[in-house]
């Protein structure tokens, strides 16, 4: 049984009402993308480095390129979700949420080290299951925060 109903349209734009939105990462976002993760990857690697290996500690941009890549594919083919977040005019990448297929689907985020413990960080907390509930399928995600 596939983990999204065939005719479920992802969101391409969510706005959080802090001057700040999500959406899907492209390839394109590498310029903001791999300062954005390498400037937080101690940080990052604590979170994701066992279970995914991520993000290595010497990571190229090219192949930040290539998993962001990868990642668009996997959007456009709706096998897993990476929402990029920005501030209002895409000048900063400051973070990202995971949608991944699981029992149901598992949910996680971070911010840029900078905003962490900041207002940003606490109305990403606060959106992001509220955002699940209302736009997505899925009956009892699970929150890997």
């Amino acid at each position: 049984m596939p983990w999204l109903p065939a005719d479920f349209a992802h969101p391409t734009r969510v706005d959080l009402g802090t001057g700040h939105h999500l959406r899907p990462i492209r390839e394109s976002d590498v310029d903001l993308d791999h300062p954005a993760v390498m400037g937080s990857r101690d940080r990052l690697w604590s979170l994701y480095g066992e279970k995914w290996g991520w993000p290595p500690a010497t990571m190229t941009h090219e192949q930040d390129r290539a998993d962001l890549a990868r990642h668009e594919r996997e959007q456009n083919a709706h096998e897993s979700f990476n929402y990029a977040l920005f501030d209002n005019a895409e000048t900063a990448l400051l973070g990202c949420v995971y949608i991944d297929p699981a029992d149901d689907a598992l949910i996680s985020w971070w911010v840029v080290d900078d905003h962490v413990g900041t207002a940003l960080e606490r109305a990403l907390d606060a959106f992001v299951p509220a955002w699940i509930a209302r736009d997505w399928p899925f009956t009892s995600p699970r929150y890997a925060i």
